[in-house]
């Protein structure tokens, strides 16, 4: 089980897919490397697993038909401004 999960959406495909590859970059940049990553071809959801951190990024039509985040009612959230933005984050 990972320590975080990160659950975003974008507005398209394109969006989704821009979000997935920028994540992907910066994290390189810091030589972390993904352990997969599933659902690029067509963005609808991407999922890139970190290990330790799964990222989830939804088209936003996607994110509200799974409504992933009710599997982690009860986890611990964080929000963005915390750490630096606006949005919220499960631990």
């Amino acid at each position: 089980m990972a320590d975080f999960f990160v659950i975003c959406s974008g507005e398209s495909t394109t969006q989704v897919k821009a979000i997935a590859e920028l994540i992907e970059e910066k994290f390189n940049e810091m030589g972390i490397k993904p352990l997969g990553i599933e659902g690029l071809k067509y963005s609808h959801w991407v999922l890139i697993d970190y290990g330790d951190i799964i990222i989830h990024i939804f088209k936003e039509e996607t994110r509200v038909f799974y409504e992933l985040e009710k599997l982690w009612i009860d986890a611990k959230r964080i929000q963005l401004s915390e750490i630096g933005g606006g949005q919220e984050y499960n631990q």
